[in-house]
């Protein structure tokens, strides 16, 4: 699992994932994932277009994470999940705790509005 981070205009983090997210993707970015969300009033972009296997410890890393940003003011959306890991996400509930866009500038103009 490979994690790439950048930060956007609008102090917009993006986070983007490439390979598996099951149990031995999660380890190897679990901690550099969570210190990406740290902080007050975050804004992050999680990009999964690279994901392209999701596992039930991957959810948790996301939701888990989602709801640690939403406890400080912050907010977490998904970005362009592949049609598989789309998948997972609806038939888990995810879309309810953490948004879902198919477009960058639709996941930005979301979180600067909130």
């Amino acid at each position: 699992m490979e994690l790439q981070y950048s930060e956007l205009e609008n102090n917009i983090r993006l986070i983007k994932l490439i390979g598996k997210l099951d149990i031995t993707g999660v380890s190897q970015i679990e901690t550099q994932f969570a210190d990406y969300c740290t902080g007050d009033s975050v804004r992050v972009v999680v990009d999964l277009s690279g994901v392209d296997f999701l596992a039930s410890i991957g959810i948790r890393l996301l939701t888990l994470t989602a709801k640690s940003v939403m406890s400080r003011g912050g907010k977490m959306v998904l970005l362009s999940p592949l049609p598989d890991v789309q998948q997972v996400l609806e038939v888990t509930g995810i879309p309810a705790i953490i948004p879902i866009y198919s477009h960058l500038e639709s996941a930005e103009t979301i979180l600067m509005a909130s």
